[in-house]
């Protein structure tokens, strides 16, 4: 592309398991106001906006065509991207191309979910009827089956896992917009929650919740007016792997979606090194051990050492490379969004406005999005341009 674009500004609702006193349109609004606000922009100086949303899980179709207004869309250039669990960074990196195209010098992205307006997950009908629809169709099963393929192939503890779930839910307190807030969490409470599918106990898995998030990308020119330090978008790329699940083998141990996507973005950056060269990362994990098979698919380690990472404390807040410094989908999850959050996230910590969960002088920031294996979305921000 040929402009150079940024993330400028960021807005989120507070994540909470119901919204009752909002609509959907009502709580899109809010997160579209706060990141105006944060930018100090009236919505008439947007060109463009992008609606994320994991249609079907609130029980209607096509939301956008009364929340658009919400966003400020209302008689503007407006999209809405549906692509399972990677809605949300879609939707960024489809904001980010509206920029960088030279069609607009503005763009905001909105990711959002109400799942309490619908109790519903008819969107599953990927899956295939003989197998993956009866014993793996919704999140729980899908990854169970998964993680037991991890394990036997990785060696990973359940001690291990749940190492990351203490990590997440700490981190959580540190943000005031995160869903679950749980301080003094600890392995064996954990360990000690029940099962909802072998191996995952309940307080490895993520919440239902509702809330939306916004962020505003500027192009080269627009954006150093806009933002005294500028989240860069140095690279954004998705991979798209099958549409059915039971073609994937060992999905969770190798997510080759995510591996060809990192790499991709690493060879645009001129990283080498991931775990050296990147300052902190915000990951899409919506289990505890698919953020340990990330660790190896991002070529954070090499395969099998995920467990020595989080033993080693090398993705903690003052470890090596802080992964999740918000809490992570382990704590917040409201999937349209969810993406949009880690975007948003990674380019808060660039801004260095990450209050209580800012990393110190973060210079290259690292996003992912995750969608039924079938999606990977990365994007790498930088203070510089690059």
């Amino acid at each position: 592309m040929g402009r150079r674009v940024a993330i400028v500004a960021t807005g989120q609702t507070k994540h909470q398991s119901r919204r009752e006193d909002v609509s959907m349109m009502e709580m899109i609004y809010e997160a579209a106001a706060a990141a105006l606000a944060d930018a100090e922009m009236k919505v008439s100086e947007i060109d463009a906006v992008i609606l994320a949303n994991m249609e079907l899980f609130e029980g209607r179709a096509l939301p956008e065509m009364w929340c658009a207004m919400g966003a400020g869309g209302l008689g503007k250039h407006c999209w809405k991207i549906a692509t399972g669990g990677t809605s949300g960074s879609s939707g960024a990196i489809a904001g980010f191309h509206h920029v960088a195209s030279g069609l607009f010098d503005t763009a905001m992205v909105i990711g959002f979910e109400k799942q309490s307006d619908g109790h519903t997950t008819a969107g599953m009908a990927l899956t295939d009827p003989m197998w993956d629809r009866h014993v793996a169709a919704a999140a729980i099963g899908n990854f169970a089956v998964s993680i037991s393929q991890y394990v036997a192939a990785r060696g990973v503890t359940e001690e291990q896992a749940a190492k990351v779930a203490v990590k997440a839910r700490r981190n959580a307190c540190k943000n005031p917009q995160a869903h679950l807030h749980l301080p003094d969490i600890t392995v064996e409470e954990v360990l000690a929650s029940p099962y909802l599918a072998h191996p995952i106990h309940r307080l490895e898995m993520c919440p239902t919740t509702d809330g939306a998030c916004a962020v505003i990308f500027a192009g080269e020119g627009k954006a150093e007016r806009l933002c005294p330090r500028p989240a860069w978008v140095r690279a954004a790329v998705t991979r798209h792997d099958f549409p059915y699940l039971g073609d994937l083998k060992e999905r969770l141990v190798h997510m080759r979606t995510l591996r060809h996507a990192s790499r991709k973005a690493y060879e645009k950056v001129g990283i080498k090194e991931p775990l050296k060269e990147l300052d902190v990362a915000e990951l899409y994990e919506p289990v505890t051990y698919a953020e340990l098979a990330w660790y190896e698919c991002l070529g954070f380690c090499p395969d099998g050492e995920a467990g020595r990472l989080i033993d080693d404390g090398v993705t903690a807040m003052d470890g090596e490379l802080p992964v999740n410094p918000s809490g992570g989908v382990l704590s917040t999850n409201p999937i349209g969004a969810s993406g949009t959050i880690r975007v948003a996230e990674a380019a808060l910590q660039i801004h260095g406005r990450g209050g209580d969960r800012q990393v110190p002088d973060v210079k290259l920031a690292l996003a992912t999005g995750y969608g039924v294996y079938s999606w990977s979305d990365v994007m790498i921000l930088s203070s510089a341009k690059g």
